[in-house]
Formats: C-alpha cells, structure tokens, sequence
C-alpha cells in the first residue's frame, strides 16, 4: 500500500454547479460526464431522490484546497515551544 489516504472533496477546477461529480469522479475514477447523466437521470427515475443525495452531498463534502490554501506540515523543534 502506498500510506496515502485518498479523501473525497468537491471539485474546484471540473464542477457545473458544486463540484460534487468532479470530486465524485475523482475518488471513483470515473468521468465525471458519466456520473452527471447518472444523477440526472436518477433525479429524474427516482422522484428527485438523487437531486436530494446530491443537495446533501455538496453540504456535506468539503471543498478541494488549493495550493495556497493547502496546509503545510512543518515539524516543531521542541526547545523552541514553551
């Protein structure tokens, strides 16, 4: 394994409308084109059961951070904390 944990996030740069199929598309690696017909169609089939799931989905999965955003981990000498 390669100790890296992969973690869902919201599209910046591939979103419509909040990202949620890019991200969606990113995890899965799937074409997020692909996952867009499934859940309009889905929202469509299932009485707007999948518009709910992704209205939820986009509350709830946070943004992608940018690389000046992003947080950088530097290690802490200990003398120099008191």
């Amino acid at each position: 394994m390669s100790g890296k944990v992969k973690q869902i996030f919201r599209s910046n740069s591939d979103r419509m409308i909040a990202g949620v199929c890019g991200g969606l598309g990113d995890y899965l690696d799937i074409d997020s084109t692909i996952l867009r017909l499934i859940f309009v169609f889905g929202a469509i089939f299932t009485g707007s059961g999948l518009f709910w799931a992704y209205l939820i989905m986009a509350l709830l999965i946070p943004e992608e951070l940018t690389a000046s955003e992003a947080v950088v981990d530097v290690p802490v000498e200990d003398d120099l904390v008191e």
